[in-house]
């Protein structure tokens, strides 16, 4: 969607507060520039550059039982809309009952860069990459692989504004690239993927050539039935396992005994040693290469987030210290009822193992027989209380055998609980970025390690590919 307005952003945050006769009022306005490309069968196939922009205001008014929040999101492009927004979202409040998650507004004042314009990408972004890209086609004629893919860069600003004086910025870049390589007959296929800022840290011909490497791994196929293998996860497959238990990390719904994390009786499992490895899982808005936007913004109120608490500043989170749960996500009201901190959610996470054993080739290479995976899909929850998840293995499931990958295998469905998973794995790698096969469009800023799971549960075969 094309935008054309002659209001800055700044300007709609202004007007939208200005107009808004509410006890108290958030707006939240962003624009999003982004340009892709698409390649199939060795041969670009799209290409184009999108500048969106989108409105969220949330008022607040008060009763005599309470305060109640409406809050409305749309796509605005002239004054006139910002208006409507604002008239829809008072309604809304008056409307709506009383909101359990009611908190006085965060207070402050405008940011050093609260008047500089958004920032922006362009098809540029991809100069170096698409060349590269280029290559790789011209060798397939002598490798015999068909590429497939996309990319995409995306910059969004945010511009976050209250009745109370705040005025907030910040820029998010986000990008990602999603390889498959296959053979000419399409009988074999492999993928890869990597989350970037700026794309200045992707080297497409590494990427083609590991490509070119696990096609020819499966070059031999071997049938195995469904049981417990020796797995080794890559640091793709482990973050579509951990960023699914932290998406569950709510401290509300544990509290509430819906969740892994709720303790047996009553209350949540914090305190508790999930691992006798000191494993550490945190997020941090300024780890270096996953920055993320260091205050909540929140467009609706869920047990995860509430809109009363927009602005709140984030800091460093440790949500499992030294194997043991050390804190969950809570807002400024799911901390008082739970008596926990206050840990808002942070869109990053990384997993760290002390005494890393090297890379993944490295875990290979003093692997006797098991398994090697690439990434995983389909990924549903079965059961909550123990996180239990099934979903399927893709492109590319190898055998290991005296240190070496000798083939490739049937995909399997597979049965596991990655809070179980941390509590059972023998080995880790160092942690990397890593991008999620699953969930890496969501949820692109992870880092993690690979890891070694002596009895991962490959629950049944499956016919995918």
């Amino acid at each position: 969607m094309s935008v054309s307005s002659n209001l800055t952003l700044q300007e709609i945050v202004e007007r939208a507060l200005s107009r808004s006769k509410a006890d108290g009022c958030v707006v939240i306005a962003q624009e999003s520039s982004s340009a892709n490309l698409r390649w199939a069968n060795n041969t670009l196939t799209t290409n184009g550059v999108m500048l969106t922009r989108s409105l969220t205001v949330i008022a607040t008014v008060a009763g005599r039982s309470g305060v109640s929040s409406g809050a409305i999101s749309r796509s605005v492009t002239t004054a006139q809309d910002v208006d409507r927004v604002v008239r829809d979202a008072e309604d809304a409040a008056r409307a709506n009952e009383p909101s359990e998650d009611a908190r006085p507004l965060i207070t402050g004042e405008a940011a050093p860069d609260w008047d500089e314009p958004p920032a922006s990408t362009s098809i540029h972004v991809f100069d170096s990459f698409a060349p590269a890209l280029g290559e790789a086609f011209g060798r397939s004629r002598d490798t015999g692989v068909q590429h497939y893919g996309y990319v995409e860069h995306d910059v969004t600003t945010t511009y976050l504004g209250s009745s109370t004086g705040l005025r907030l910025r910040y820029v998010q870049p986000t990008g990602f690239v999603t390889m498959t390589g296959k053979s000419k007959d399409l009988s074999r296929s492999a993928w890869v993927g990597q989350a970037t800022r700026d794309f200045r840290d992707v080297d497409p011909g590494a990427l083609t050539t590991e490509l070119e490497r696990r096609l020819s791994w499966a070059r031999r196929t071997i049938e195995l039935p469904a049981g417990r293998y020796e797995t080794l996860l890559p640091p793709t497959a482990v973050a579509d396992l951990m960023i699914y238990a932290y998406w569950t990390m709510s401290a509300r719904d544990a509290h509430d005994g819906r969740t892994v994390f709720a303790k047996p009786g009553g209350g949540t499992r914090v305190g508790e040693r999930l691992s006798s490895t000191s494993v550490s899982l945190r997020s941090d808005p300024a780890h270096a290469g996953l920055e993320c936007a260091p205050f909540v913004v929140a467009h609706a109120s869920s047990s995860e987030q509430s809109v009363f608490d927009n602005g709140l500043g984030l800091g460093a989170v440790e949500w499992i210290r030294d194997g043991v749960l050390s804190s969950l996500v809570t807002t400024r009201h799911s901390a008082e009822l739970t008596g926990l901190p206050v840990t808002p959610f942070v869109d990053n996470l990384i997993l760290e193992v002390p005494n890393p054993g090297g890379s993944l080739e490295d875990l290979v290479a003093r692997t006797d027989r098991g398994l090697l995976l690439t990434c995983l899909w389909y990924i549903r929850e079965v059961d909550p209380q123990t996180l239990l998840l099934t979903g399927l293995t893709r492109d590319g499931v190898y055998l290991v055998e005296g240190g070496e990958v000798v083939g490739q295998v049937n995909n399997f469905r597979f049965n596991e609980s990655p809070v179980d998973l941390l509590a059972r794995f023998t080995e880790a790698g160092v942690t990397a970025p890593a991008f999620s096969r699953e969930w890496g469009d969501y949820f692109p800023r992870t880092a993690m390690p690979a890891l070694r799971v002596p009895d991962f549960n490959m629950s049944s075969v499956s016919q995918s590919s």
